[in-house]
């Protein structure tokens, strides 16, 4: 597992890409509306895929930590807003859920997580200061899931 590394033209003290994508419910979430707010950015390859939902309900079980922290979490992956509500509802997630669907992986390009062979986003992990600063960055290799333990180390960091 690759812990902290380097995503491709990103590094720890960066200002984070702006973006703006539709959540699951069709609502716009910038990075930059949310400057003030530190936020988590997860990217992940598809709703409804084993691996993935495991660990999007091991954090929707403990999102806590990240309350209490006053992070926010955000999801992304390259399904549509359609799949993402389906997803939420079927697994009770209460985060957002953003589509990265077009142009295909765009954001998931500008973190470094886009795998253009399968067409799908990899399993890396960004925390965000308030300032929009990369405070921490962490991914595992396709078929990894991330440990819960990560993220708590890396809500330290703040």
């Amino acid at each position: 597992m690759h812990d902290g590394g380097t995503q491709p033209g990103l590094s720890v003290g960066d200002i984070a890409p702006d973006f703006s994508l539709p959540n699951q419910f069709g609502e716009p979430v910038s990075l930059s509306g949310l400057r003030g707010t530190a936020v988590v950015i997860m990217f992940y390859p598809f709703a409804f895929s084993g691996i993935c939902t495991g660990e999007l309900c091991e954090l929707r079980d403990n999102i806590a930590d990240f309350a209490a922290a006053g992070v926010r979490l955000l999801a992304v992956s390259v399904d549509t807003k359609y799949t993402l509500r389906a997803y939420a509802r079927a697994e009770g997630y209460n985060f957002d859920l953003l589509a990265d669907f077009w142009p295909h992986g765009e954001v998931a390009q500008k973190y470094g997580s886009f795998d253009p062979v399968r067409g799908m986003a990899g399993r890396s992990t960004f925390l965000i200061s308030a300032e929009g600063r990369i405070v921490d960055m962490f991914h595992t290799p396709t078929g990894q899931a991330r440990p819960l333990e990560r993220y708590r180390k890396a809500l330290e960091r703040l």
